[in-house]
């Protein structure tokens, strides 16, 4: 078997590729007649994509991203990938700045040895050379013409001073704060062309700057929302390559090794290499380092395995004829407050969705006023020990808001009620037998669906459980405000629904603002 061509999530390109619509071609043939370098189909695929170009190269042109993200596994030749493009950018384009960074210095400088060691050994190259820095920690290519290639450590000190036309960013997956991301990212903004290449397996919790490139990638992909991890990408100008296998892939199928290390088959990677490491490495570090699953495959999911995707329904939605019962949850750091809302679909199963979620707590006094007045809004939330219970005890004192606090058993209860609802739809094998009882069907939503995977459950005992929000890698928020509504709209002492007008246009479904 070999590894797959394609990767599994890409941005798709703005019209068909070709020697006119992107340099990747260009920088194939270079790689090839120059270098001799014979790339993998992978990385060819790569080049293309990557350097998809905006306007005409016979005029004016510029790269259609300003930030790229290759994300695959591990020992798949992304080193002689930034090798081909470090080189075509000084010797082709002959830009005047080329920063390389990774993990540690000592993996950027081996990038670096390589471009040095193509600029000595060829001869249509070395006569460029101008002079070769080689002493530790002050590494740097000089090229005639004031072209400069050298490297520097992740810190905030990282290309900071100086105006990079080329950056690229080993092991993005150990950036664990914004620090070196933003010094090194601002030294491209004064270049009409510059351009910031990111390499890396899939992250842990920690992973802050790959987790944000990531999800605003996905989420422009897809549509949708991205999910915050403290930083910002434009991403207007951001594409995104990942070669990896998806979330419910089994450590034996090997059509997940295909999709996650697409150079296997071509080289020195074989089927025998990656099964020998299933064998010697625990499972968590496997998936993230030759399965390229992000960290919500990793840590143990708050629902049965499969559940929560299984409850996905893109066409689901509140019955017209349903009450509806609305959560709200704060952030643990109370950054981002969450409104979700919950009811009954036509087929006697609910619906949750998250329906605004902003920075700040300021903001949700004025949504629920301004809503208040169309009918009665029912409001659940957990009335002591939470982030939230003091901003939610406000809005109850607003004119049409109905309190719907809920703390200790109520509290848990509700929270095992909506687990049970969840685990309802967990896939069965051939010829078992699907749990009974009540679902809850949700919309992908990417904000919903990140702590649907991540959350973590805190033990309170006697078999009851709760969400951890320190533990938990993504801020839960969204989850529990559905959670809370949900075990608002299934309190078993409400046995009687009455038909309202609710504030959701009729007909209509929730929007997320």
């Amino acid at each position: 078997m070999t590894g797959r061509t394609e990767p599994r999530i890409y941005t798709p390109p703005l019209r068909r590729l070709g020697r006119s619509t992107s340099l990747g071609y260009a920088m194939i043939d270079y790689a090839g007649a120059v270098l001799g370098i014979t790339l993998y189909p992978w990385q060819e695929f790569a080049l293309k994509h990557a350097f998809e170009i905006v306007g005409s190269l016979s005029g004016d042109w510029h790269f259609r991203f300003r930030t790229i993200l290759f994300e695959v596994a591990r020992q798949n030749g992304k080193t002689t990938l930034s090798k081909v493009i470090a080189s075509f950018f000084l010797n082709i384009l002959c830009v005047e700045s080329v920063f390389g960074t990774s993990l540690s210095l000592e993996k950027a400088e081996e990038t670096w040895a390589k471009v040095v060691a193509a600029q000595e050994g060829i001869r249509e190259l070395s006569v460029d050379i101008d002079h070769v820095h080689k002493a530790n920690g002050a590494k740097r290519l000089s090229l005639t013409g004031g072209r400069v290639y050298k490297v520097g450590a992740p810190t905030r000190r990282a290309g900071r001073g100086d105006s990079n036309d080329l950056v690229l960013i080993d092991e993005l997956r150990e950036h664990r704060d914004w620090e070196a991301w933003s010094a090194a990212t601002a030294s491209t903004s004064a270049k009409p062309n510059g351009i910031v290449i990111c390499f890396s397996n899939a992250g842990d919790p920690d992973s802050v700057v790959l987790r944000q490139v990531r999800s605003q990638a996905i989420a422009k992909i897809r549509g949708g929302k991205a999910f915050d991890f403290g930083g910002n990408v434009d991403d207007d100008s951001l594409g995104l390559f990942e070669w990896s296998a998806p979330d419910e892939a089994d450590l034996f199928n090997r059509r997940g090794w295909a999709m996650a290390n697409p150079s296997m088959g071509y080289g020195f990677l074989t089927e025998a290499a990656i099964l020998g490491n299933i064998r010697t490495m625990p499972e968590n570090k496997f998936r993230s380092e030759h399965l390229c699953q992000m960290v919500e495959t990793l840590l143990t999911e708050p629902f049965p395995r499969g559940s929560w995707a299984a409850g996905v329904d893109e066409r689901s939605r509140i019955s017209d004829a349903s009450d509806i019962w609305y959560g709200i949850d704060l952030s643990h750091d109370r950054r981002w407050l969450t409104i979700a809302a919950c009811g009954q679909r036509e087929d006697g199963h609910y619906h949750i969705e998250v329906i605004a979620r902003r920075n700040g707590i300021d903001w949700a006094e004025e949504w629920f006023r301004t809503r208040a007045p169309r009918g009665v809004m029912r409001l659940a939330f957990q009335s002591r020990g939470a982030p939230v219970s003091g901003v939610a005890e406000q809005i109850c004192t607003i004119d049409g808001v109905e309190r719907c606090a809920l703390e200790g058993p109520e509290l848990t209860n509700g929270w095992a009620r909506f687990w049970d609802s969840i685990a309802a739809s967990e896939p069965v094998p051939e010829g078992g037998e699907q749990r009974g009882g009540v679902r809850c069907y949700h919309l992908p939503q990417p904000v919903l669906d990140a702590p649907g995977k991540s959350c973590q459950l805190k033990n309170m005992g006697g078999g009851v459980s709760l969400p951890d929000r320190t533990k938990s890698p993504d801020d839960i928020a969204p989850l529990f405000a559905c959670a809370m509504a949900y075990a608002a709209a299934t309190r078993p002492v409400q046995k009687e629904k009455r038909v309202y007008e609710s504030s959701y246009a009729a007909g209509s479904s929730p929007v997320f603002v």
